[in-house]
C-alpha cells in the first residue's frame, strides 16, 4: 500500500472536480461536529456515492477494493489470529493468508493509528483493501458469530472481577530471532534491567521519542535508533498489549502490570500512560519481589535496624514512614510486613497501587471510581479483624481519623506521610485536623527517610576536608581523618556512584514528646526534644555513611538540603 495522506487524497479529488471547495468546507465542518472519518463524512453528506468514494480511495492507494465479501472464503486461521473484540473494536475482518501476509479489509485506510496497531497484534506483515464499514460488520457477525466482539469484553471484564488480569511471563531474555516490535521491546526491558534502572520513561515529542533510564535515582538518556519515532505507534500498541491495556484508547490515562520472567527469577513491571500532544508518554516502574523486601539490603546500621524491629513487633500503635516520593518509604514498609508475617498475624494492605504482591497478606487496590478510597477500605478492613493493618499512603483527616482510632482499639498500623523529616509528621496531622490527644495516644514512633548513592568501589577517590564546611554544617571530623568523593570510570558509566542505600531518622514517641504534641508544640520544639533523646538526623545519619567512605559529602548535602 503507498503511504499516501488523506490530505493528499482530497487535492486529487479537487483537481479531478468530485468535490469543491464549499462541499469541502461542509465535509470538514461535519467532520469535527460529528467526530467522524473524511470518508465516513463524505459518505454521511452523500457528496459522493460510497462504492464511487471506495473505488477513487482504492485506486489512489494502489490496493484492493472488495465489493462484496465472500464469507465462506475468510480464512479460519486469520479469524484464530485476531480476536472478535479487536475486530468489532476497529471494524475490520481478515480475509486470508498468502506468504506469511494477512490480508484484511477496512473501511478507511487512512487511519493510520488502526493499520499500526493491526500490524502490532499480528505480529507480521498485512496486506489493506477497502470495503464498506456495513460489509465489514456483517462480514464480523457472520464469521465470530453475532456479538462476538461483546461476549469477549464482557469475559475479560468479569475475569477481571474475580481475579487480576496478568499476561503470561514475558521472556524478557529472548531478544534473538526476526527482526519485530516484540523484540525491540524486549531489548528495552533487558537493558533496563542490567543497567539497574527503577524507572523507563518513553517520552514522545514533535520529531522524536526520548527514553531515559532512572538509575539511582538520577535520569539518563537512552541512546535509540534516528527513525524510532515512525515506529511510535507500534511501540506504544506492543506495551498496552503486555500490560493488559486498551490499544484503542488513545486520549485517556491508563494504567497496567506486566510481569517479565529474568535470569534471575520473575521481575514486576508497573506501566502508566498518559496523552501529550505528540502521542502517548509512558512511565514503567521496574520492581523486584526478591531482592528489595529484606531488613538487610535496606542499607540501616544495626542500632537502627534494632529499633525499627523493636517497634513493628508490638501489638498496636501506629508507625510512619515520612520522605518525598522516590525516598524508599514503600519498600521499607513491605520489609516490615514481611519481617512480622506470621501464620498467627491477619495483615490486611490498602494500597494505591499494590507495588508487591505478598502470599499471607490481603492486599486491597484502591479505587475511586467506584468509591473504594483509602477510608472506605480502612472502615471495611476494621471488620475482618485484622491484627496489622498497613494504609499506603495518609491523604486526608477521614483516613487519618480512622487509622489513629485503630490503633487506639488494639491494632498495628503502619502508613506513610509526605513530609520531610520525622517531626513533620505531627504538624502535617494537626493540619489536617486530627486532635492533639489522637495524636499523642497512637502514635509509637516516625521514621523519616531518603536514598543516597554509594560511591563506585573501582574509583572513588580521597578529598581533602575543609573544616570551615564541617563546623558550618554542624558535623565533626571523620573519625580516621579520611573522606572520598567521586570520580568516574567505566564501571560506573562516569557517574562515580553505584547502587543506593538509604539513611533515616527515628523518632520514638516517649512521655516527653507526647507532652509537646498535647500542647501543640512547633516542629522544631519536637525535633530538638527527640534528638536530646538520641535521635540522629537524616544529615546525622548520612554522615556516618561518609565517614565509613559508603558516600560522599556533595551527595548527603544534595539530599538533605532542608535538614537543619
Amino acid at each position: 500500500m503507498n503511504v499516501k495522506s488523506e490530505n493528499e487524497f482530497i487535492r486529487e479529488l479537487l483537481i479531478k472536480e468530485a468535490i469543491n471547495s464549499h462541499l469541502l468546507e461542509k465535509v470538514l465542518a461535519y467532520q469535527q461536529s460529528h467526530q467522524k472519518s473524511l470518508l465516513q463524512s463524505i459518505i454521511a453528506l452523500d457528496i459522493i456515492k460510497e462504492d464511487d468514494l471506495l473505488a477513487q480511495v482504492a485506486n489512489f492507494l494502489g490496493i484492493e477494493h472488495i465489493k462484496n465479501i465472500n464469507y465462506a472464503s475468510v480464512d479460519n486461521k486469520c479469524l484464530e489470529r485476531l480476536p472478535a473484540k479487536i475486530a468489532t473494536r476497529y471494524t475490520i475482518i481478515p480475509l486470508s493468508i498468502s506468504n506469511k501476509k494477512i490480508k484484511i479489509a477496512v473501511s478507511d485506510p487512512f487511519n493510520m493509528h488502526t493499520i499500526d496497531d493491526i500490524r502490532t497484534i499480528l505480529n507480521g506483515l498485512i496486506e489493506i483493501a477497502i470495503a464498506r464499514e456495513k460489509d465489514i460488520a456483517q462480514a464480523i457477525d457472520t464469521c465470530y458469530g453475532i456479538g462476538a466482539g461483546t461476549i469477549d469484553v464482557l469475559s475479560a471484564q468479569e475475569a477481571s472481577v474475580v481475579v487480576p488480569v496478568i499476561p503470561e511471563y514475558e521472556k524478557v531474555f529472548d531478544i534473538e530471532g526476526e527482526a519485530s516490535m516484540s523484540k525491540f521491546v524486549n531489548q528495552i526491558l533487558y537493558d533496563a534491567q542490567k543497567e539497574r534502572a527503577t524507572d523507563i520513561h518513553i517520552e514522545p515529542f514533535a520529531h522524536d521519542i526520548k527514553i531515559r533510564y532512572r538509575i539511582d535515582g538520577v535520569l539518563h538518556d537512552i541512546k535509540m535508533p534516528p527513525d524510532i519515532k515512525q515506529y511510535q505507534s507500534s511501540l506504544i500498541t506492543r506495551i498496552k498489549i503486555l500490560s493488559n491495556l486498551d490499544i484503542a484508547e488513545h486520549r485517556l490515562p491508563q494504567d497496567g502490570r506486566i510481569k517479565i520472567a529474568t535470569e534471575s527469577g520473575t521481575l514486576d513491571l508497573r506501566v502508566s500512560i498518559m496523552p501529550t500532544p505528540f502521542g502517548e508518554s509512558i512511565n514503567i516502574r521496574l520492581l523486584s519481589a526478591t531482592s528489595l523486601l529484606q531488613f538487610n539490603n535496606l542499607g540501616f546500621n544495626e542500632k537502627n535496624e534494632n529499633n525499627i524491629k523493636q517497634y513493628i513487633t508490638k501489638s498496636h500503635g501506629i508507625i510512619f514512614l515520612t520522605g518525598p516520593t522516590g525516598s524508599g518509604k514503600t519498600t521499607t514498609l513491605y520489609s516490615c510486613i514481611q519481617h512480622i508475617k506470621k501464620r498467627d498475624i491477619k495483615i490486611i494492605t490498602i494500597e494505591d497501587p499494590i507495588e508487591y504482591q505478598i502470599e499471607g497478606i490481603t492486599q486491597i487496590q484502591v479505587h475511586p471510581k467506584i468509591n473504594l478510597t483509602f477510608s472506605n477500605g480502612l472502615r471495611s478492613m476494621l471488620r475482618h479483624d485484622p491484627d496489622v493493618i498497613m494504609v499506603g499512603e495518609i491523604r486526608d483527616e477521614e483516613t487519618a481519623e480512622i487509622a489513629i482510632r485503630a490503633a487506639l482499639t488494639g491494632h498495628l498500623v503502619f502508613s506513610t506521610l509526605h513530609t520531610n523529616d520525622a517531626a513533620g509528621a505531627v504538624t502535617r496531622l494537626l493540619d489536617m485536623g486530627i486532635e492533639s490527644y489522637l495524636i499523642s495516644s497512637s502514635l509509637e514512633c516516625i521514621i523519616a527517610q531518603r536514598l543516597i548513592r554509594i560511591l563506585c568501589n573501582n574509583c572513588k577517590k580521597e578529598m581533602s576536608i575543609d573544616k570551615t564546611e564541617l563546623d558550618r554544617l554542624e558535623l565533626t571530623m571523620p573519625h580516621n581523618g579520611v573522606m572520598y568523593t567521586s570520580a568516574g570510570c567505566t564501571h560506573c558509566d562516569n557517574t562515580g556512584y553505584k547502587g543506593r542505600t538509604a539513611i533515616i531518622e527515628i523518632m520514638t514517641v516517649n512521655e516527653d514528646i507526647r507532652h509537646l504534641i498535647n500542647t501543640q508544640s512547633s516542629q522544631i520544639e519536637i525535633k530538638n526534644a527527640a534528638r536530646n533523646y538520641g535521635m540522629k538526623t537524616l544529615r546525622e545519619d548520612g554522615w556516618r555513611k561518609v565517614c565509613n567512605g559508603i558516600t560522599s559529602l556533595d551527595e548527603i548535602i544534595r539530599v538533605t538540603q532542608d535538614d537543619k
